[in-house]
């Protein structure tokens, strides 16, 4: 009996190995994250060197996906076509909110001249600190914007910056921005910097909302800065390229794949960011 039992266990625990590695297995073998780049980080060189310099420099980081936060004085129509003669797609672009609240009609036009699939907001203009009366009529215009975009087949997003994370009731701001928007029109872009600034963990806060994130923005944070600010501003130049900073990517990244985030984009906010991006690519194409 004693054999019976000694072989039993042996079996079960081979199976419960078997079957550990199996579902790891799709973990271990992901490919390294294909990364896209919000040109913001690239603002001073649109305006100092033109669209095509500046655009050629992201060609030549080997970026085919790209965030917008402006066309810098070109059209929408122009822009893009500067984009496609250097095989680069814009995949998504931001709005002021001032625009989304005066002007849905242009906005929905814009995003398809664009060619986008999603379009969203990073700012949400508030005095003081962010409230709950703040935070309920953003996500009034979230909701009716996010509507709006959808009939075009374009995703909104709101992208977190840090403020956000107000107590509110037993969580936060951020916690009652998610519950007012209504998910079938409104998604969400992570910055990981502006959240762990305030002292966040973006990989409980990817599992906690799960599918209503669609996107990220790809940012490190220089070590030995203080975190727990809400709010939402620090030193540009405490952006540092990615793998060099305070983050924990592997946690972050294996959340972000377990909910199904959709594009990564580094964004440099830094006066250095053109000499720290090909850094940024170079380890995000050693890391798995």
């Amino acid at each position: 009996m004693r054999f019976l039992d000694l072989r039993f266990m042996r079996n079960l625990l081979f199976f419960a190995i078997v079957s550990f590695a199996s579902a790891a297995a799709p973990l271990l073998s992901q490919e390294p994250v294909k990364p896209g780049l919000q040109l913001y980080s690239l603002r001073s060189q649109f305006a100092l060197r033109g669209v095509p310099w500046t655009l050629d420099r992201v060609k030549e980081l080997g970026i085919t996906e790209v965030e917008l936060a402006g066309t810098y004085n070109l059209s929408s129509e122009a822009f893009k076509s500067e984009l496609e003669n250097r095989g680069l797609r814009a995949v998504s672009t931001h709005y002021p909110f001032s625009r989304l609240r005066l002007d849905v009609d242009g906005v929905v036009k814009d995003a398809q001249a664009l060619g986008v699939k999603y379009a969203g907001c990073a700012w949400i203009d508030h005095t003081g600190d962010f409230d709950e009366a703040e935070t309920k009529a953003a996500a009034e215009v979230f909701n009716r914007v996010g509507e709006a975009l959808s009939k075009v087949g374009v995703t909104f997003f709101y992208h977190c910056h840090g403020y956000e994370f107000q107590p509110h009731g037993s969580g936060t701001l951020f916690d009652l921005l998610m519950t007012e928007t209504k998910p079938e029109f409104v998604s969400f872009e992570m910055d990981v910097l502006w959240v762990v600034f305030p002292g966040q963990n973006p990989a409980a806060l990817l599992e906690k909302y799960g599918k209503r994130w669609k996107l990220m923005h790809l940012k490190d944070l220089k070590k030995g800065i203080a975190t727990g600010s809400l709010s939402g501003q620090t030193d540009v130049e405490n952006d540092v390229p990615l793998g060099t900073g305070q983050m924990d990517w592997r946690s972050i990244f294996t959340a972000a794949q377990k909910v199904g985030v959709a594009h990564y984009f580094i964004e440099d906010e830094s006066s250095t960011s053109l000499q720290q991006l090909p850094l940024s690519v170079s380890f995000l194409k050693s890391f798995k």
